[in-house]
């Protein structure tokens, strides 16, 4: 059996502030539950009529019916599951972790107590308020142009549409495979799209392994691909989308083709075998912060 629906049928007196009322006999109205008091039941009913610049309703002769829901702005409809669900795709950033070895991790703490804001409220009244120092590398982290290029736009510069609701697509890659380059791109329609390249290198985060020389990483030339086709933003859960082991001589040209086009980049991602190969939207916006080139991201999928 489906879950109890209940709708309350009532009289209401409107005042609007800016003058004038509305009189209603014998209203009838969805409502989320029967223990539904006047206030609530007030507020879902300026809802569902729309109505603005109310001063007070006055709610009488009150009685719950068990009956469907009609529908309407007060109660959402209960479709049942549309097979909707958000994947998190984002390392937790905790006090003191690592992201990226012999680079300083976060110092969370507070600025302001619990204990010490009561001095400023009124009785039963507190806020806290955190406080973070960090390097802009931090956790699951996007970076702009300005993160390479001296002449590139930085994160109040990457238009939404880089960042936010894009169609996403999942490359995995081979198991035992360190160099993700043009061939493994090729079976790919990415324009438009953002590019998760699926690594596996996630499982290592927080360890020593994960920054070893053999972490998995996009050629140059993969990356030269990618801005052919019209990739809109490439993500990786490795270490770095370049390779940073020892017979790179320090070169990052993933890093330098990618952010010459405006593509932007995603690194340090998790979770992407949860992810279809395609059909998600994905998202992975940092806040617009001035002279920045990198900033940590909730980086997250919507899938179905």
């Amino acid at each position: 059996m489906g879950k109890k629906q209940y709708r309350a049928q009532f009289d209401a007196e409107v005042t609007f502030a800016n003058g004038g009322g509305l009189r209603t006999d014998g209203f009838r109205l969805d409502i989320p539950g029967r223990d539904i008091d006047d206030a609530a039941l007030a507020a879902l009913f300026v809802r569902h009529l729309g109505l603005l610049m109310v001063a007070d309703v006055r709610i009488t002769g009150r009685t719950i019916i068990e009956e469907p829901h009609k529908g309407g702005r007060g109660v959402t409809a209960d479709h049942g599951d549309t097979g909707r669900r958000l994947v998190e795709l984002s390392h937790v950033i905790t006090d003191g972790m690592t992201t990226l070895p012999g680079w300083p991790g976060p110092q969370i703490s507070e600025w302001l107590t619990r204990e010490a804001s009561r001095a400023n409220y009124a009785p039963g009244t507190e806020f806290q308020v955190g406080r973070i120092d960090m390097i802009a590398n931090t956790g699951t982290y996007l970076d702009s142009p300005a993160h390479r290029w001296a002449d590139g736009v930085d994160l109040t510069g990457v238009p939404l549409d880089r960042l936010a609701d894009l169609p996403g697509l999942v490359v995995r890659v081979p198991a035992g495979t360190r160099a993700v380059d043009r061939l493994l791109l090729a079976p790919y329609d990415v324009a438009g799209r953002a590019v998760l390249l699926h690594t596996g290198w996630s499982a290592h985060f927080g360890t020593d392994r994960y920054g070893a020389p053999d972490a998995p990483y996009l050629t140059g030339d993969g990356a030269r691909a990618l801005v052919e086709a019209g990739a809109a933003l490439v993500g990786v859960d490795s270490i770095n989308i370049d390779d940073m082991g020892p017979a790179s001589g320090g070169e990052r040209p993933a890093h330098s083709a990618l952010l010459a086009a405006g593509i932007p980049i995603v690194e340090h991602l998790t979770g992407l075998d949860a992810l279809p190969p395609d059909g998600f939207r994905f998202t992975a916006a940092p806040p617009m912060v001035a002279g920045m080139g990198t900033f940590p991201v909730r980086a997250f999928a919507v899938v179905g």
